[in-house]
């Protein structure tokens, strides 16, 4: 994807100190679960990919702890390389490290190549929370061989949702969890559907001065004046360097839903340092994003140009690709926003909504009813919006006990987080520096003192439910 310009006085700031990520090492492996678990009718079953590490473990301990990643949505060793506190941690506790695949993501696709086949809908019939827990609950219990192991689940963003919601529902099976930035609040009744975008645009707001996020506000209109005409939306296509030239409506809404996706995504990894997560990126994103804005543009074209030179920060800092396709939301990443589609078809019913006169983004409401009809079109699913709350207890969070809920005020999801603690139990730890799940990450001479502090918490937490079994 393109950028217009990169600034050099930004790249000389940002290149030079950029710190080799760790490529962390794993044996490959596969373990074969029930298609459906809850049927006692049918033998079908497959095969689900995990991630194994044992070099830490102390051979002359028969009870070391296993640290057990619940995989969420995409390829398991994107979060595995993504996620260093806990190799940091098990290398001090002596731990098996294990990563576990979500079933119908990476490789673990219950029906091949077939999975995603929109002619038979009912392949998508056990792409559920319930059966990737069981799917989580069996591999432990198999690696466990008959001993009974402290084993802690850990999992960030969907992937912390699962570490929660496994410990809720078989804390025989792991004797705690860190859930960091998990937004199980994030549902309909329980958190305002504008949330995510109130804390996006606060984050832009606040990254170089307010300018930015007003310009941004400002951008729609401008883009839909420059589309208005077949000469401007050949402009539009030019001065993003898109790969598909804006040809109708249905475009000109596939682009803009481009743009905010990656204003979501430049708040969540608006990390102190260079990463590749999402995209290869800067440190602090947002703020070299804001760079380009910092200045009220006195015109449409004027305001576009900047806009499309900031968004080169996301869509090209290395310089390597050559435009930007707005139209395949997963273009270079590796998590699989098909995959999620789906999900958000039956369960994880997230609302979203916003306003132009308090936020940044388009003005838009939440409409069950056609977010449900567009479900059923697309996938031939109706979505049960409530059954997420009757499963897990919403904020009825009482009865639960050894879970980390972590979340960092810089990130979006933190409005869907549990940012209060129900009991003495349950442990919340706010990091004020902090954007998504950047305590999961692998430590980093540029870690606010914020995010340091987080972790020595979550490590005696940790060690403390160890000790304790």
């Amino acid at each position: 994807m393109f950028a217009v310009l990169c600034g050099a006085l930004l790249m000389l700031a940002f290149e030079p100190g950029a710190i080799a990520e760790q490529k962390f090492q794993y044996a490959i492996k596969e373990f074969s679960v029930p298609l459906d678990h809850f049927s006692f009718l049918s033998n079908e079953s497959f095969s689900i990919r995990y991630l194994y590490n044992d070099s830490y473990v102390d051979k002359a301990n028969s009870q070391s702890p296993i640290f057990f990643y619940t995989g969420n949505e995409g390829d398991i060793e994107w979060f595995a390389q993504n996620s260093g506190f806990i190799w940091e941690l098990a290398a001090k506790l002596r731990a098996l490290v294990v990563f576990a695949e979500h079933r119908y993501y990476g490789k673990s696709m219950p029906f091949g190549g077939d999975t995603f086949n929109t002619s038979k809908p009912e392949h998508l019939a056990y792409f559920t929370v319930e059966q990737t827990l069981e799917d989580y609950a069996l591999l432990i219990t198999f690696l466990r061989n008959g001993q009974q192991l402290p084993v802690v689940a850990f999992g960030g963003s969907y992937g912390g949702m699962l570490a929660a919601w496994f410990r809720m529902k078989y804390p025989h099976i792991v004797i705690g969890a860190l859930a960091a930035s998990a937004p199980i609040l994030q549902f309909p009744g329980l958190t305002p559907c504008d949330i995510f975008e109130k804390i996006t645009t606060s984050v832009f707001e606040t990254a170089y001065n307010a300018n930015c996020s007003a310009n941004i506000g400002k951008s729609w209109k401008a883009i839909e004046s420059l589309a208005a005409t077949d000469a401007g939306k050949k402009q539009l296509g030019d001065m993003f360097h898109l790969c598909d030239p804006v040809k109708n409506g249905d475009d000109l809404n596939k682009f803009m839903d481009y743009l905010e996706e990656v204003y979501g995504n430049l708040a969540m990894v608006n990390y102190p340092y260079n990463s590749t997560f999402l995209a290869p990126l800067p440190a602090y994103p947002v703020r070299q994003f804001c760079y380009y804005l910092k200045d009220l543009q006195p015109n449409d074209t004027d305001l576009l140009a900047s806009l499309a030179s900031a968004l080169g920060v996301y869509t090209n800092y290395t310089g390597a690709s050559k435009c930007v396709d707005y139209k395949d939301s997963n273009s270079g990443a590796n998590y699989d926003s098909r995959g999620w589609d789906i999900q958000t078809c039956n369960q994880m019913v997230m609302p979203f909504c916003a306003n132009n006169s308090d936020t940044m983004y388009r003005t838009s409401t939440w409409d069950l009813k056609k977010f449900s009809e567009k479900c059923y079109t697309k996938f031939h699913l109706t979505p049960k919006p409530h059954d997420i709350l009757l499963r897990y207890g919403g904020r009825n969070l009482e009865a639960a006990s050894n879970i980390i809920f972590s979340n960092g005020l810089l990130d979006p999801w933190s409005g869907g987080g549990v940012l209060r603690a129900p009991n003495n139990q349950v442990h919340v730890i706010i990091l004020p520096e902090g954007a998504h799940h950047l305590d999961l990450r692998q430590s980093h001479p540029s870690d606010p003192a914020s995010v340091t502090d987080a972790r020595k918490k979550e490590a005696a937490i940790i060690e403390q439910w160890i000790r304790d079994f």
